[in-house]
């Protein structure tokens, strides 16, 4: 069990702080050179906004892993301590097969024992297109079964560094079979 809890931890510290190793990656001179190019008065003119819009898919067993479950998932009509980790895919369609932007890497779990609700801790890492090598994080509830959420960005790197925003998320496609979804994010971000 301990083993289990030294896992779930080392993978929230890697999900978490991986956009700052990306921000870091151009080294610490050039990102604190970026971070004193601008003040207090100048700043808010130097905000960007982006609106991003792509679809996740989420193959389980295939782009996503058990990571770890509680002695009393097994009982429970939420699946409650059931957790993953995923490396799903991005897309600009909605088809599996439509050109990949990305990938969101993470986590996420049934933490409601009532109904059905996630917590989810991830980095959209672009890997093609504009955003090349920029990742954005979003952390929060997400309640799958309702139709459209909201989820909060926290932060980003690259293209993306300092971002906070929200995602907007709606399911595209669900198969209760087999745990498949398509979900179409649009993203509206504030960053520098």
């Amino acid at each position: 069990m301990m083993e289990k809890l030294a896992a779930v931890g080392i993978v929230v510290v890697l999900v978490l702080f991986s956009p700052i190793a990306m921000a870091i990656a151009e080294g610490p001179k050039e990102v604190e050179e970026w971070f004193h190019k601008f003040d207090d008065t100048t700043s808010v003119a130097q905000q960007k906004v982006t609106k991003l819009q792509f679809y996740f898919h989420d193959l389980r067993g295939v782009t996503t892993a058990v990571l770890a479950q509680s002695n009393t998932t097994a009982a429970s009509p939420t699946s409650f301590g059931l957790f993953y980790v995923m490396d799903n895919p991005l897309t600009v369609g909605p088809s599996q097969a439509s050109k990949v932007i990305g990938r969101a890497q993470g986590l996420y779990g049934s933490t409601s024992r009532e109904k059905l609700g996630l917590t989810l801790a991830m980095n959209l890492v672009f890997t093609n297109g504009p955003y090349n090598g920029s990742s954005l994080t979003v952390l929060g509830y997400n309640p799958p079964t309702l139709p459209k959420r909201e989820m909060p960005v926290v932060g980003g790197a690259g293209v993306f560094r300092m971002a906070r925003g929200v995602a907007l998320l709606k399911t595209y496609f669900f198969d209760a079979t087999q745990g498949n979804a398509t979900v179409e994010y649009n993203v509206i971000v504030h960053h520098y």
